[in-house]
């Protein structure tokens, strides 16, 4: 919580309109939705169940990223993803817009989140933040994408298991293929495949023009200045 309430009146001080703001699962929605495999989709009755907690879960993280950033005086609202979104093999395949639009139009600041969703031909599956990030910039013609993580950007190996991890502050999609193999995928719970999964999804924005920015949100004002658009440490990555 303590986290949230710092990144939320960081956000409050940025004053960036018009702004979208997509969460991440974390130990709410992660656990639950490998315990029940909801993303390898609808194989059993007893992954009903397991859809309605990982769901509810994400409700209920939601409701405190929303609180939190309307005590800041924030005009947040959430949008529920599996109530807009049906995704086809696991990518989005049927979306409306108009709500998501009205609100940004008349001033709101939309807060979405990874979600359990209906799939045409799995029945369900996990719709991460991700995917929704890079899906809603193309779409909604977006300048910039920043993602917030607990490392300070995209590092030569895995920062966390390697000492000599270098950080990259810049890369092109060119330079990203060539170290794509080195990049590990993450050892923690999380079934949308961390910091690989999330550069996988980002891709076909950034090659539409969209700049990425990869920020240590766990550190106090980084969120703040990469909104601001002041010199922060992390990784930007460009079409090239």
């Amino acid at each position: 919580m303590k986290a949230i309430e710092r990144l939320s009146r960081e956000i409050s001080e940025a004053k960036v309109s018009p702004l979208i703001l997509i969460h991440g699962g974390g130990s709410f929605g992660h656990p639950l939705a490998k315990q029940y495999a909801i993303k390898e989709g609808y194989k059993q009755k007893s992954q009903l169940l397991g859809f309605s907690k990982t769901h509810q879960a994400m409700v209920t993280l939601n409701k405190l990223v929303v609180d939190a950033l309307t005590r800041q005086s924030i005009a947040a609202v959430a949008l529920q993803p599996s109530a807009f979104v049906v995704t086809k093999s696991d990518r989005i395949s049927c979306i409306e817009e108009q709500p998501l639009r009205k609100l940004l139009e008349i001033g709101f600041v939309p807060v979405l989140y990874g979600d359990a969703v209906f799939d045409f031909d799995l029945g369900f599956t996990i719709l991460s933040g991700d995917q929704l990030v890079a899906f809603l910039a193309m779409q909604l013609g977006a300048d910039r994408i920043i993602l917030g993580i607990d490392e300070d950007g995209l590092h030569s190996c895995d920062p966390k298991s390697d000492s000599s991890a270098k950080l990259v502050h810049q890369i092109t999609l060119q330079q990203l293929n060539n170290m794509q193999h080195r990049i590990e995928e993450a050892k923690v719970t999380d079934v949308t495949r961390g910091m690989l999964g999330k550069i996988l999804e980002l891709r076909p924005a950034i090659e539409k023009g969209i700049s990425a920015l990869i920020v240590n949100a766990a550190k106090p004002n980084n969120i703040y200045k990469a909104l601001k658009g002041e010199k922060v440490t992390g990784t930007t990555i460009v079409k090239g």
